[in-house]
């Protein structure tokens, strides 16, 4: 059976080592044959930038191709069942990169396809970002056990992921977010359950104090225009400027999934200052992301031999 990457827990307790493994291909600018004879289609129904270029750019360094759809090139935005797409294309295919509204979409992908799928961003949770930002922060502190991150704005599906990733990799984790705009709730039980060192407060200062780390992200993204208004209003407070920066630990540093707007989430001061690590995180989506895809293949490569 192929190893899908849906989310963050899927990278199960050898979680560093795949961190170690990207540091490793950023240092070297790595290329191999890995992929090479394979073709991984990108099936995005939302829009990208940075995914659809990282993700392009490292199968390409990997030896493979890949092909680019839409739901305006596929059947994704007509009547045939998701069941029956994936089937076609896992016959076609060796992998499929999927950027959708659900989560239920890449299960039901990777469950009918019989390849491996990663999900590259759903609406409940967005693990390739978040491993980016991880491996960023691991960049600067090897030691995220002992690394406070601070969690600023919508709980969307990047804090989603944010949760997960503080339970595999055990660092502390503090979210500030308006009423109404938690993250999932049963993800955050289940995380303190466990013994996840995750809070949930409305205070951003309270939050940000003695963090190493400070993230935010939009306050409304692709589709929740409509909600815009609304959303300023709730999220009047929960700005990201240097008086709030200067809570945090000293040394501390600003990230930030992209894209950005100036003076409204964050302070262009703080975004364009020596502590933002912004575009470190927008460059490692490919090391990680790399370093996904070798383990993926490289796996399903082992077991096809064994047949």
């Amino acid at each position: 059976m192929p190893r899908h990457f849906i989310r963050i827990r899927d990278l199960g307790p050898d979680a560093r080592v795949l961190l170690i493994r990207a540091g490793e291909m950023k240092k070297s600018r790595f290329r191999s044959d890995l992929l090479h004879g394979k073709i991984l289609v990108l099936l995005f129904e939302k829009a990208s930038t940075r995914t659809r270029l990282s993700f392009e750019v490292g199968i390409r360094r990997l030896g493979g191709g890949c092909i680019f759809m839409t739901p305006a090139e596929s059947q994704l935005g007509r009547a045939e069942p998701l069941e029956d797409t994936a089937r076609v294309i896992g016959r076609y295919n060796d992998g499929i990169v999927v950027r959708t509204f659900s989560e239920e979409k890449v299960r039901k992908l990777a469950e009918y396809s019989g390849i491996p799928v990663i999900n590259a961003l759903t609406d409940q949770g967005h693990p390739c970002q978040v491993l980016s930002d991880v491996f960023t922060m691991y960049e600067r502190r090897p030691d995220l056990d002992k690394v406070k991150v601070a969690w600023v704005g919508d709980g969307n599906n990047v804090a989603n992921s944010f949760i997960e990733a503080a339970m595999v990799f055990g660092f502390a984790l503090s979210l500030a977010c308006p009423e109404g705009y938690d993250p999932d709730p049963s993800l955050l039980a289940e995380a303190q359950a466990a013994g996840a060192a995750v809070t949930l407060g409305r205070d951003p200062k309270e939050t940000v104090a003695g963090a190493h780390f400070v993230n935010t992200d939009v306050w409304a993204s692709m589709g929740q225009e409509s909600e815009r208004k609304a959303r300023e209003k709730a999220f009047k407070g929960f700005f990201v400027d240097g008086a709030l920066m200067s809570s945090a630990a000293p040394g501390a540093f600003f990230m930030h999934c992209l894209p950005a707007h100036r003076g409204e989430e964050v302070s262009a001061e703080v975004f364009e200052g020596q502590a933002s690590i912004v575009f470190d995180q927008a460059e490692n989506r490919l090391h990680t992301q790399m370093a996904v895809m070798e383990r993926l293949f490289t796996d399903m490569h082992i077991e096809r031999n064994k047949t």
